[in-house]
């Protein structure tokens, strides 16, 4: 098996596996040939434009409006409209910015910061990477020069491996208030195995550099980060540990910071975590509410025995799902955070721990922490300027990569029925639980591999990954959703200006 290549296998078992040292994107060979479909009247939905292959991240450059998208394998693209129609134009590129496996972007006023990851030591190991540019007016047209970039941080070598599950550093994400960048760090292991590709990193399993979301002052420069985990605390850079792959993060109207992160290939639902300073969240021994049988010195791991455990799952065919007794212990003393509930009445379906069986949330009563099994959370974002009416005013709202339809056929698995879809997230605080709840309701359905959103208004941008077809580029669809819009504020809004 060759790393970085694409690896097709069936059910797209840990969905993203999203962080991509692997590109995961390509389990999933699907063109935009469907056309997303509303489950609400008051939603309407048209194709804006055709994007490049492998788009990732769909983001606004906050002082001049315009849309910015960038894809995996490093392109930063301007959204630029030419006769009335909009095109899509290169800025940057890997040559550039000097991040080959590109997977996070934001704006903070005039200055976007890149995130990802770059192969070393002959493409067994893996540095992460943050640059930033000033994005000075007229960038991209001719006759101004490039942005000047500035470096952020490098990470020392870790080994990469030869997985799917090699996350890698992707989300960004700037706090409220311009003082912090948060970037995401995903596990390079499905549950905390050893991957040591190929004796290159012997025991290697997760470290400090891997499945935890870090923090680091706005204009940090230059910084070195090693797998030194005292060290990395001390220094005030790790915000939350034990987050197998929050690929997406959102602050909502509050200030409050949320993370979707997929699960690995057992059947553990998909979290999304209100994530807080010096929380651990508990990977790799708990995912999804429920424990990693791995961490168990009497685990053997056998599907007819454990309907969790599929043997067509691809970790269990490569046998990282096994007997472990140097699994490590708990840490001691620490108290796991756990995800928010999901109330329902979509995405919640489960499988029961004690019979096996897939079970209905809306059914039994149960709350799933948080969503199905597989299903790949992704987009996660917030109505943080009520720009949106009835329901939605406020409110969160998750895109998800797989599970639903594919090619017209319903899957047969209870737990990848559904999918591909926008979920209406309806939150509230539980002061008894110190955590939140959701009540969950999907709006949209049928994309085609989407990875990203952006609202901007009460106009929601969906863009999807794309991908290739038999080596032919294909590239997605960027779709332009109107979504109600909050008529109080739009009057309001005409008041000040009559």
């Amino acid at each position: 098996m060759l790393q970085y290549s694409r690896i097709i296998k069936s059910g797209l078992t840990s969905a993203l596996a999203l962080g991509l040292t692997f590109h995961v994107f390509g389990q999933q060979r699907e063109v935009s040939t469907s056309v997303p479909k509303a489950l609400r009247d008051d939603i309407t939905i048209e194709e804006y434009m055709k994007v490049e292959p492998e788009a990732v991240r769909l983001i606004q450059h906050p002082v001049t409006g315009e849309m910015y998208y960038t894809t995996f394998f490093g392109d930063v693209v301007k959204i630029v409209v030419e006769n009335g129609k909009p095109v899509s134009k290169k800025l940057l590129s890997v040559e550039d910015h000097g991040i080959p496996r590109l997977q996070g972007a934001a704006f903070h006023g005039n200055t976007l910061f890149l995130a990802g990851n770059v192969s070393v030591n002959n493409n067994k190991g893996n540095k992460g990477r943050i640059v930033r540019y000033e994005m000075k007016p007229g960038v991209g047209t001719p006759g101004v020069d490039k942005p000047e970039m500035t470096v952020v941080f490098n990470t020392v070598e870790y080994g990469a491996n030869k997985t799917t599950f090699d996350h890698g550093w992707n989300a960004l994400e700037i706090s409220p208030d311009g003082k912090y960048i948060y970037v995401n760090t995903g596990a390079r292991t499905d549950h905390g195995e050893v991957q040591d590709n190929g004796g290159e990193y012997p025991n290697a399993r997760d470290n400090a550099l891997t499945a935890n979301i870090f923090r680091f002052p706005i204009n940090s420069k230059d910084l070195l980060l090693s797998t030194d985990l005292a060290k990395l605390k001390a220094e005030g850079y790790i915000f939350a540990e034990g987050i197998r792959n929050a690929y997406d993060m959102a602050f909502d109207a509050k200030g409050n910071l949320f993370a979707v992160s997929n699960s690995g290939d057992y059947d553990h639902p998909e979290d999304m975590f209100w994530v807080r300073k010096g929380h651990h969240y508990g990977f790799p021994w708990v995912m999804g509410g429920i424990d990693n049988p791995q961490q168990f010195p009497d685990f053997q791991a056998d599907p007819e025995k454990d309907p969790f455990l599929s043997k067509f799952a691809f970790a269990f065919l490569m046998k990282y799902f096994h007997n472990d007794p140097d699994f490590p212990k708990r840490p001691a003393g620490v108290k796991f955070s756990p995800s928010v509930q999901n109330l329902g009445p979509d995405a919640n379906e489960y499988r029961d721990r004690k019979t096996g069986a897939v079970m209905d949330g809306d059914t039994t009563g149960v709350t799933v922490g948080t969503f199905n099994a597989h299903s790949s959370p992704l987009g996660i974002f917030f109505d943080t300027h009520n720009a949106l009416g009835k329901e939605f005013t406020g409110d969160g709202f998750v895109i998800r990569y797989t599970g639903g339809p594919r090619n017209g056929v319903v899957n047969p698995n209870p737990l990848r029925r559904y999918g591909k879809d926008l979920l209406h997230l309806e939150m509230t605080y539980d002061k008894k639980a110190d955590n939140y709840k959701t009540k969950t309701t999907s709006i949209i359905n049928n994309f085609t591999a989407p990875t990203d959103a952006l609202l901007i208004g009460n106009t929601l941008y969906v863009i999807e990954y794309g991908g290739k077809q038999g080596g032919n580029k294909a590239g997605g669809s960027l779709w332009k959703i109107t979504l109600p819009a909050n008529d109080k504020l739009a009057k309001k809004a005409k008041k000040k200006t009559s």
